[in-house]
């Protein structure tokens, strides 16, 4: 059973996917999420954290990225993509998440939406990532 969180996270991912295929303005992408029936089982005060913190700040979370890429940015996958720009903004923005966390959820977002080894990937990237943006978590260890 997935907890309002996970939904949170996954109608975001789901909305910077969209926001970005499309094209589309981030409050009428955020309507048409709100606009489905299984809105209300999620978070929703996370999901408008996620989505808009993600969409005001990606070019900076993308410079962060790209640099930790074994491959160009146009090659990423608009899920891929989705998932690395949204954990870097609760990697960054919310520290009352514990990285594990963030990373564990990307991961199981990827393998919802993402291609057959798009979590590893992910993973891989979002390990250095955290390092970077929280190198003195004591939950390192």
């Amino acid at each position: 059973m997935k907890t309002p969180r996970r939904r949170a996270r996954e109608l975001a991912v789901q909305a910077l996917y969209q926001s970005n295929i499309n094209n589309t303005a981030a409050p009428e992408v955020a309507k048409n999420i709100q606009d489905l029936p299984d809105f209300e089982k999620a978070d929703q005060e996370l999901f408008t954290k996620l989505f808009f913190g993600t969409k005001t700040n990606a070019a900076e979370y993308m410079e962060r990225i790209r640099p930790l890429l074994d491959r160009d940015e146009k090659d990423l996958s608009p899920i891929e993509r989705a998932v690395l720009l949204m954990a870097c903004h609760e990697l960054s923005a919310m520290p009352e998440t514990p990285y594990p966390v963030i990373i564990n959820e990307a991961i199981e977002v990827t393998k919802t939406f993402g291609g057959t080894d798009g979590h590893k990937f992910v993973n891989g990237i979002l390990d250095r990532l955290a390092v970077q943006l929280r190198p003195d978590d004591p939950k390192r260890g």
